[in-house]
Order: structure tokens, then C-alpha cells, then sequence
């Protein structure tokens, strides 16, 4: 090829990379737009299994936008679509559902208001991840204005009740509806960066045995609570020597409830009962967790139990959900294309490299890539650290500049 050639070439793709990135922008008017919608979707609480009257709110603004096949599934998600109905598709993801708002006195900023400051939007779910859901349902309506001719599908799925089991709705809706994309982006807060991976989650419910008897006689009895004491100790040695990967760091373990039964206050308790959570590095499974537990019962040679917590609720939709609350760790490639056109998406939009990192919680990325094999990243606004927290907030530019990337990101994947 001739240096005039290569030269004309380059031109051409510098010319069609800025007339991309001009038609893929925001306008002002679209980011009052895009920020009503937030602050309707933040003002409007869904916790988990009452995502009803969100899941309305977005029905009704993509059907405004114009995408088709907006429909809701059985289990209550909200799907809607733009693209030709063929070809490859993509598929942004994220969650309708929240955690409880913690305590509202503690908060500087009503946690239901909306309310802005300094270009930063607070309230219970801002970070995660309504201002992620925004992002992603205006980067396809970014997509669907600029009239691209994109030989595939994106449609973006609006989950219930990731918090509490992370990958049950986007399991229903690509098992029993059959939206199997080739692309599954996590709109999970990232800081803007691109997250390729995170450690699984297992949760074991550990009961001890003991033998009822009046507080009054103690020695008549068994405590199960000084047995759970001892198992206690060694769990908390067998947290300081788990697993470790050098990209998604150590496996974990901690305790996080702790209860007994007995007939009164005033009775020795005949059972106690520990919930387990632990984080699964690379290397670890289900299996290899039960049985370090397993050893420590054994071990100490007392009369208890682990195993796996099952997860049981009711949606908004009176679908009935069961789940096992054990969940694998993932990672994509570092060099997997998905991950490359999401970084050059970022770059080239946003005029900066993004880090490649991993997220510290759970997403439902443990069921499109640790257990459907779709290849998954992560990218949305809002600081990872903030997620749950009080006064939790996001950074409006931040939401708008996500919109933008998805849109360019969609541009990569399908081709224009």
C-alpha cells in the first residue's frame, strides 16, 4: 500500500472516529432529560422484591425513547430493545433493586430526595446503580437517535433482586426467555474504569448442638453457644490462610450473624447458629469451603452442621424464586477483545485510559460469566466505595459521560 493510501486511510478513520464522537454526545436538553429520569428512579424505592413501581417508571421512559419490545418477564425484569432484530447482540445490564436505606437520621441528605449538590446527585441507590441504569438506557437512546445502521441488537435488561442474589433475574431472563447476548456489560459502579472480574460468594449457615437445661444449673446442660465459641476461634484462624490470586487478591471469611435458640432467657440454649459469608478467589469452590469447615467441626469434635444457605422470595410479579447462595469467581482475559474495545470506548470518547481492575463485591457477572460463559465486563459511574453506604452519591458528569461510552462502546461491538 502506497504512503498516499495509508495516509488517505488514516484521514478517513480520524474524520470517522470525530463524527462518531460528535453524533454520540449528549445534548444539553438530553441531560435534563436523562437527569429527570434519575431523580424520578431514586425518588422511587425498590427494594428487593418491590421493584414494581421502578420497573413501571422504566417501561414507561424507553417506550418515550422509542425502543421496541419493552416488555417486562415473568420474574419481573424490564427489557427493552433497539437495533434491526438480528445479528449479534448486547446486552447492558444492571439492577432495579436496592439495599434498605440505613439510618435516615444519619444522613446529611434525605436519602429518598434527590437531591443535588455541587453537580453531585444523593440518595439510596445513586451509586447503585439507578445512575448506572440511567446511563445505560440513554446510551442506547444515544445510539437510536444517530440512525447508525448496527447489524446487531442492544437490549438492555433491567434486573430484581440482584442485591440479595446476585444473577437470579438475568438467569431467568436468558434460561427461560432465551435473551442470550454475545456481550454482557455490568453497568456496577466502576469510577469509570473497566472491571474484568471479581471473587465468588458462598454463604453457609453453621448450627450447633447443645442440651437444654435451667440458667440456674448450667452444668445440667450444654451450651451451644460455648460451642459455637469455639468453632468461632477456628474460623478466625482459618480466614488468616486462605487462598490468595495475585489479580483478584485472597479469599475471605467472616461471621456475620450469630443467634441461638432456648425457651426463655432463663434456659441454657440447645442450638446456635452462624451465618458464613465467604469470598472465593480463584482456586476455591464451594466444595473446598465446606470442607475446611467441615474439619474444623471435626476437629473440635462437637455435634454441628454446615451447609449451604438457600435463598427463597416472592417477586413483585408473585414469581416464586430459589436460589443455592453460592456464586463462582470470574475473570475475563486481559486482552479479550471485549475488554480492548471497552478500554479504546473510553479512551477515545473520554480522552483518558481507563484502569483495568476488578470489583471487590459481587455482581451478576457470577451467573452471565461464571456460569453461562457470556463474556462480561463491568463499567458505570459512581465510586465503588460509595455503593450502600450513607449519603451514598453519585457525580452527575460521571452518569452522563457513561451514557456516552456505552453508546460508543455498542458502536465498537456491533460495528457501524
Amino acid at each position: 500500500m502506497s504512503h498516499f493510501s495509508l495516509q488517505s486511510r488514516y484521514e478517513n478513520e480520524t474524520t470517522n472516529t470525530k463524527a462518531i464522537m460528535s453524533i454520540l454526545k449528549l445534548s444539553p436538553q438530553e441531560q435534563v432529560d436523562l437527569l429527570g429520569f434519575l431523580r424520578d428512579l431514586v425518588q422511587t424505592p425498590s427494594p428487593s422484591t418491590q421493584e414494581s413501581a421502578v420497573a413501571e417508571r422504566i417501561v414507561a421512559e424507553m417506550k418515550r425513547l422509542g425502543f421496541r419490545h419493552v416488555c417486562t418477564d415473568r420474574i419481573g425484569n424490564v427489557v427493552g430493545r433497539i437495533g434491526p432484530g438480528h445479528g449479534s447482540l448486547l446486552m447492558f445490564n444492571g439492577h432495579m433493586d436496592t439495599v434498605r436505606a440505613s439510618d435516615p437520621a444519619a444522613w446529611h441528605h434525605s436519602p429518598f430526595g434527590a437531591e443535588i449538590e455541587d453537580g453531585v446527585l444523593y440518595g439510596v441507590g445513586t451509586c447503585d446503580m439507578k445512575g448506572g441504569l440511567a446511563a445505560m438506557i440513554y446510551g442506547a437512546k444515544l445510539l437510536r437517535d444517530a440512525r447508525m445502521t448496527l447489524p446487531g441488537d442492544v437490549v438492555v435488561a433491567c434486573v430484581v433482586q440482584e442485591e440479595p442474589c446476585e444473577g437470579l433475574g438475568s438467569s431467568v431472563l436468558i434460561e427461560e426467555d432465551g435473551t442470550r447476548p454475545d456481550w454482557v456489560v455490568l453497568g456496577e459502579p466502576t469510577g469509570l474504569d473497566v472491571s474484568r472480574g471479581h471473587r465468588g460468594r458462598l454463604e453457609m449457615r453453621l448450627v450447633t448442638h447443645g442440651r437444654s437445661a435451667h440458667a440456674a444449673c448450667p452444668d445440667l446442660g450444654e451450651n451451644a453457644i460455648y460451642t459455637s465459641a469455639r468453632l468461632l476461634f477456628g474460623l478466625e484462624l482459618l480466614a488468616g490462610q486462605l487462598a490468595s490470586d495475585d489479580f483478584l487478591g485472597p479469599g475471605t471469611l467472616a461471621v456475620t450473624d450469630i443467634a441461638s435458640s432456648a425457651s426463655g432467657h432463663n434456659v441454657v440454649p440447645d442450638r446456635c447458629e452462624l451465618v458464613i459469608d465467604r469470598r472465593l478467589t480463584l482456586g476455591e469452590n464451594e466444595t473446598k469451603a465446606l470442607a475446611e469447615v467441615r474439619r474444623i467441626i471435626a476437629r473440635e469434635g462437637v455435634r454441628a452442621e454446615v451447609e449451604v444457605t438457600e435463598y427463597h422470595a416472592t417477586s413483585y410479579t408473585g414469581y416464586a424464586c430459589h436460589a443455592r447462595v453460592s456464586y463462582p469467581a470470574w475473570v475475563i482475559a486481559e486482552d479479550h477483545p471485549l475488554v480492548a474495545s471497552a478500554v479504546r470506548a473510553v479512551r477515545e470518547q473520554l480522552k483518558r485510559r481507563p484502569r483495568v481492575t476488578r470489583w471487590d463485591f459481587s455482581t451478576s457477572g457470577v451467573y452471565t460469566a461464571g456460569t453461562a460463559g457470556i463474556p462480561t465486563i463491568g463499567f458505570g459511574p459512581g465510586d465503588p466505595h460509595h455503593a450502600h453506604t450513607t449519603d451514598e452519591h453519585v457525580r452527575l458528569a460521571d452518569v452522563y459521560a457513561a451514557a456516552e461510552v456505552y453508546a460508543r462502546l455498542a458502536t465498537e461491538l456491533l460495528g457501524t
